[in-house]
């Protein structure tokens, strides 16, 4: 992927799971790529303005994020197609569906009985509407309620409600663990999340933002952008990076835009923050970093086991 765009960093974080797997130690959410539908699940099921008359057995997802969460609930046998941007589990079905730019007719050529979304674009929803081919739109998630309530109503919909809840009630407890599980420290280390080599990054606002916070970090970028203009996602300047100083930073660009260690510290006056000085400079996986399925709980752990250790 090319250097992003402001606009980019919005569409991919803010609204669809289209773009954006390396240091995700273990997945929490073991994707059920079959399984059988639950026992409790019965048709018709609604699901906001969407009724299903009967199990989806054709599941175009457009989403990769939605990908993730389909496999993970046990519809995985139940998708058919999905975008070229979704890579997530292996055995997601490989096509050339564009998220970005979805094309009503190549959908309609799959046949599917429920096409997933993350966004509206080229106004496919009602070209599919058109089509009478049900769609379902899943937004990009702004707090982890979200992506929790996305994969339940994903396992109502594709008749795995209780697997959805298991994956739900694992990503919790997992979360709680490890937010119980942080050092006392009696003050906050620092961090800046960079979305791309242009300084653009996420405030705490944000969905990713409020995972560091989970973690009990302090966002360097908050105050960039206090009351929300810039949609929690402002470009910083190198200058101001450097003078904040962070105890971290963490690298969302490693795959799009080949940013390290190395990069980072090549940078003017970056090889004085403390960050690059003590080795702090974490490589996420874009991916991960990116989406609001349940690697999310991977991508805290990646977070808490960098910061833990430093000495509390």
């Amino acid at each position: 992927m090319s250097r992003r765009t402001p606009r980019l960093f919005a569409a991919t974080l803010a609204v669809a799971a289209l773009a954006l797997g390396a240091c995700a130690e273990k997945t929490s959410d073991t994707p059920a790529a079959g399984g059988s539908p639950s026992a409790a699940a019965s048709y018709p099921v609604t699901v906001g303005s969407l009724t299903l008359d009967q199990r989806p057995e054709k599941i175009v997802s457009l989403s990769p994020t939605a990908t993730e969460m389909l496999f993970a609930v046990g519809a995985g046998k139940q998708v058919t197609a999905v975008d070229d941007n979704s890579n997530y589990p292996a055995e997601a079905p490989k096509t050339d569906l564009s998220g970005f730019q979805p094309n009503a007719e190549a959908i309609a050529a799959k046949s599917p009985d429920l096409v997933v979304l993350s966004d509206d674009r080229n106004k496919v929803v009602e070209q599919l509407a058109k089509l009478k081919i049900p769609v379902f739109l899943t937004p990009a998630a702004t707090t982890l309620d979200d992506t929790y309530r996305q994969i339940t109503e994903l396992g109502t919909l594709t008749g795995h409600p209780a697997e959805a809840a298991d994956v739900v009630k694992r990503m919790k407890d997992d979360i709680a663990k490890l937010v119980a599980d942080l050092p006392k420290r009696s003050e906050k280390l620092t961090y800046f999340h960079e979305l791309g080599p242009e300084l653009y990054t996420a405030t705490s606002r944000t969905f990713i933002g409020s995972l560091y916070t989970l973690a009990g970090l302090e966002n360097i970028a908050d105050p960039a952008d206090p009351d929300g203009k810039s949609g929690g996602y402002p470009q910083l300047s190198q200058e101001v990076i450097v003078k904040a100083n962070p105890d971290f930073v963490f690298l969302a660009d490693t795959k799009c835009c080949q940013q390290s260690a190395d990069t980072v510290k090549a940078r003017p006056g970056w090889a004085a923050i403390t960050a690059v000085k003590n080795n702090q400079v974490v490589a996420l996986d874009d991916d991960i970093a990116s989406r609001w399925g349940p690697r999310v709980v991977d991508l805290l752990r990646t977070i808490i086991d960098a910061t833990a250790k430093v000495p509390a």
